[in-house]
C-alpha cells in the first residue's frame, strides 16, 4: 500500500481529518482486520467532524460574542431568577431559528441575560448558523460612520444576512429619527427571513415610547415582538451574588470609624 502518496494526496484536497483517520488506522494493529467500506466510512466520519469543528470555530471567530465561553450546559438554572429549563432547552433545539422567528430575553442589570445570549448565539452556531453579536449603542454608532464613508448599503446587507442578529444593550436610550428609520430598514430586511435575539433592561411594554415616532415604532415592533419567544428573568443582580463578601478588616479599613 502506498501510504505516503496517499497521505500526500488527501492533504493536497483539503482532507485532512481523512489523512488522520487513515494515518491511524494504518498504524494500528486491527485495523487490517477492516474492510475497505469500514476504512472509507471511518475516514469520512473523522472528515465530517473535523470540518463541523473548522465550520464552528470560524462561526465563533466572526460572531465575536461578549461572553465566548458561554454555552447552554453550563447555564446555572439553581438561581432563583425565573429561568425556565424545559423551556430553556426547547430553545436550545433551534427550532425558532429555523422558523426565522425572534428571542428576547429581558431583566435587570445583572440577572445574566448577555451570558444567556451569548449561550443561545453560541448554540445556533453549533446548528449551523451564521452569528453576529453587536451591543445596541456600537451599531448605531457603527450605521452613523458607515452612511458617512460610504459603507451603509453593505453593512445593512450584512445585517440582513447574518442568520441570528444579536443585539444587546436594547434600548438604553431613546431613538434619533435616523436611528428609527436605520432599525426599520434592517428588520423589514430581516422579517421573516433570519432571527434576531434582543436583550434589555427596559420592559417590552415600554419599548413603543422608546423608539419614539409612533408609526415607525409600530412597524419596528410588529417585526420584532409578535413572532418573538420571550424570557424575563427575574431576581437581584447575579454579580453581586458572587462578588466576595468582605472580611472584618476589610471592612474596617474600608469604612473607617
Amino acid at each position: 500500500m502506498l501510504t505516503n502518496p496517499t497521505l500526500d494526496q488527501m492533504q493536497a484536497l483539503g482532507l485532512a481529518g481523512m489523512a488522520a483517520a487513515y494515518r491511524q488506522l494504518a498504524e494500528q494493529d486491527d485495523g487490517a482486520q477492516l474492510s475497505r467500506d469500514e476504512w472509507l466510512g471511518l475516514m469520512l466520519d473523522r472528515e465530517t467532524a473535523q470540518r463541523a469543528d473548522r465550520r464552528l470555530t470560524n462561526r465563533l471567530a466572526t460572531a465575536k460574542l461578549r461572553h465566548a465561553e458561554a454555552c447552554i450546559e453550563n447555564v446555572d438554572f439553581s438561581s432563583k431568577r425565573g429561568l425556565d429549563k424545559r423551556n430553556t432547552l426547547q430553545l436550545a433545539q433551534g427550532d425558532w431559528l429555523k422558523a426565522h422567528e425572534n428571542l428576547i430575553i429581558t431583566g435587570q442589570t445583572g440577572t445574566g441575560k448577555t451570558w444567556l445570549a451569548c449561550a443561545f448565539a453560541r448554540q445556533a452556531a453549533r446548528l449551523d448558523h451564521s452569528v453576529l453579536y453587536l451591543r445596541t449603542p456600537r451599531l448605531f454608532e457603527t450605521l452613523a460612520m458607515a452612511r458617512l464613508d460610504g459603507r451603509f448599503p453593505r453593512l445593512v446587507d450584512k445585517l440582513a444576512r447574518v442568520q441570528l442578529l444579536v443585539l444587546d444593550d436594547w434600548g438604553t436610550h431613546s431613538l434619533n429619527d435616523q436611528q428609527r428609520l436605520d432599525l426599520l430598514e434592517i428588520f423589514e430586511e430581516r422579517y421573516r427571513r433570519k432571527s434576531t435575539l434582543i436583550t434589555a433592561q427596559l420592559p417590552v411594554a415600554k419599548w413603543h415610547d422608546m423608539i419614539g415616532e409612533p408609526t415607525i415604532a409600530d412597524a419596528i415592533l410588529d417585526r420584532i415582538v409578535h413572532n418573538a419567544h420571550r424570557i424575563t428573568l427575574e431576581g437581584d443582580s447575579m454579580r453581586k451574588r458572587k462578588s466576595r463578601p468582605l472580611t472584618d478588616v476589610e471592612n474596617s479599613d474600608t469604612n473607617p470609624t
